[in-house]
């Protein structure tokens, strides 16, 4: 089957999974924390290295790979992918690599949220 239809399938799963858990944290809310997306992204993170270890030890068929970590985990966070890519730089140990794509990608990201928001002009 083409990859394509694999993530899309995959994404729609992760997405679905993600709004339900959200909304099951979010009801239990009692602080200004944004408590669903943390318990979303550290459900993700943890399923991301359970899955990618478990897929590799196994050599498991590529359109696994593609439904399972780049739809299903991407659909529900893509946070995962960044912890998954941030450990890969820290077992090679590319230290300065790992902690420049933290750094960078968490400034950057926040900074590009607010110039978007400015630029909306609301």
């Amino acid at each position: 089957m083409n990859p394509l239809i694999w993530v899309g399938v995959g994404g729609a799963v992760g997405s679905v999974f993600r709004y339900v858990i959200g909304q099951w944290v979010g009801v239990r809310e009692m602080s200004q924390f944004p408590w669903h997306t943390f318990v979303v992204n550290l459900i993700g993170c943890f399923a991301i290295g359970l899955v990618w270890a478990l897929l590799n030890k196994n050599a498991a068929d590529r359109s696994f790979y593609f439904f399972l970590i780049t739809g299903v985990l991407g659909g529900f966070t893509t946070f995962s992918s960044f912890g998954l890519e941030t450990f890969h730089l820290l077992q090679a140990k590319s230290y300065f690599t790992a902690v420049s794509y933290i750094l960078l990608t968490n400034v950057t990201g926040v900074a590009l949220v607010f110039i978007g928001y400015k630029i909306s002009g609301i």
